[in-house]
């Protein structure tokens, strides 16, 4: 019977890794197909002397590479699976595939594998990095390679798809064992990235996919980088690595695991901001018109007056519901949104510490963890002064009420998140001891301070510009 799928494989410079994955497809007896960008090592030799068929083809990107294999290569099987060279197959794909009955598979048009990535010879396990599934394996002639991504490239097929999740490939790029090397191509994959997003913003790219929340793997990420092109730039970064680190729990990753979030959730998606700025900066070549801005007394008499609504407000709704002299039932009970945030920061450190392996209960109040002792959330441990900060700043600041929204309500979620770590860690660390010679308090709020009037900085120079080209337009 002859093997229903054909691999398709592309390759620059894999004498490393192109032994490992031939490895793991030997016993299947399929045709394997190599699209060779120009390498200089034994990549080729190695590819031919395996009975590959090889072409070589100069790499522009990984999207218009894909499609120049699947239109060049003569497939003459029903499927075909495309690989990259850092790529192999486990055992137990590998038996799947030696069984895969091509009857069985009516109606389906292609399969997506699991795929476990390695950093540093280390699992990432946590951050969104598993489950993660690519669609990697589709019905030849009717898949194609997604030519409106510059860098992220994805196979499209129409109809039904199917997942396999219990059978892996495993992903390791040895080369990055090297950190240099890894900085130096997601130095090269941020210019990739950049462009592709300036070119989004000017309408010349568009997403193939029809983004989905609840669609197939890649809707879901068609649906992400909807969301996240809606992002403030610089903001996006932030919210992004705390996400990974803290709801897809990255903290549990350890050393090596944390380090490859932080550079690729974080220090990546910031030079990829960095260059769009200077792309559109180099774009914006004519004259600029002066940026308009407000009075300075005007911006600082409306900051001043939302920072003691807002300070002052919270302060008094407080009073109001708790036991007192002015105290309200109805509110406390019904409308009372401090009990509600206290609630929601236990509730999120609990869950941590949970996960973290420490037996954690609260009371509405106090955060207490067996053997580490009580930690009572006291009105100032809410961050609500600090939250009155930015949000009278930014709500003072003249820019487009859209912008002030997304940046007002991504910088609420950053300041409570960390938060949130500050109890987690105080959970864990803290001693009484130490209480009584450092105020845990002012060191958060300095460091909070802090990354506010960079955050602040940042976006105000970003909407300074944009009102610019505006007014120039």
């Amino acid at each position: 019977m002859e093997t229903p799928y054909s691999f398709i494989i592309l390759t620059y410079n894999e004498s490393l890794h192109l032994p490992r994955l031939l490895d793991s497809l030997a016993g299947l007896n399929a045709p394997v197909f190599v699209l060779d960008s120009g390498s200089e090592d034994d990549t080729v030799i190695i590819a031919q002397n395996a009975g590959a068929e090889v072409l070589q083809h100069p790499f522009e990107n990984h999207p218009r590479q894909w499609d120049f294999a699947l239109k060049n290569f003569d497939v003459k099987t029903p499927w075909v699976i495309c690989l990259d060279a850092d790529q192999v197959l486990t055992a137990a794909l590998k038996e799947k595939l030696r069984n895969f009955d091509e009857q069985q598979y009516k109606g389906v048009n292609g399969i997506y594998f699991n795929r476990k990535n390695y950093f540093k010879g280390r699992w990432i396990r946590y951050g969104g990095y598993a489950p993660f599934y690519l669609l990697k394996m589709f019905r030849y002639g009717s898949g194609y390679s997604d030519l409106n991504e510059n860098m992220d490239h994805r196979f499209i097929v129409p109809g039904k798809t199917q997942i396999w999740k219990d059978e892996h490939i495993l992903e390791e790029n040895l080369k990055e064992n090297n950190i240099s090397f890894w900085i130096a191509k997601h130095n090269r994959y941020s210019d990739l990235l950049a462009q592709e997003e300036v070119e989004r913003m000017s309408r010349l790219r568009r997403q193939t996919l029809k983004p989905s929340l609840f669609g197939s793997p890649d809707e879901r990420t068609a649906w992400l980088k909807r969301l996240w092109y809606g992002l403030p730039r610089y903001t996006r970064p932030i919210l992004y690595f705390s996400y990974r680190m803290i709801f897809r729990l990255g903290i549990l990753e350890g050393r090596t695991g944390i380090i490859f979030h932080f550079l690729q959730g974080f220090w990546f998606r910031l030079i990829v901001d960095i260059k769009i700025d200077e792309m559109i900066k180099m774009q914006n070549n004519k004259p600029k018109a002066p940026a308009v801005h407000t009075s300075p007394v005007r911006f600082t008499l409306f900051f001043f007056l939302f920072f003691i609504f807002f300070y002052y407000f919270n302060s008094f709704y407080f009073g109001i519901t708790n036991p007192g002299g002015n105290y309200s039932p109805f509110l406390a009970q019904h409308l009372n949104y401090i009990a509600a945030l206290r609630q929601a920061l236990l509730d999120c450190s609990v869950m941590i510490l949970k996960w973290l392996g420490y037996a954690a209960i609260d009371n509405n109040y106090e955060l207490l963890v067996a053997g580490k002792g009580t930690l009572a959330l006291v009105y100032s441990c809410l961050g609500l002064g600090l939250i009155s900060f930015f949000s009278a700043f930014v709500l003072a600041y003249p820019s487009p009420l859209r912008s002030k929204l997304i940046f007002l309500f991504s910088g609420i979620v950053v300041i409570e998140l960390l938060n949130v770590a500050r109890f987690v860690l105080l959970a864990i660390f803290w001693s009484k001891k130490a209480s009584r010679i450092i105020d845990h308090h002012t060191i958060f709020n300095i460091i909070l301070y802090i990354i506010i009037a960079l955050s602040l900085y940042i976006w105000v120079k970003r909407n300074d510009k944009l009102t610019g080209a505006n007014v120039q337009n």
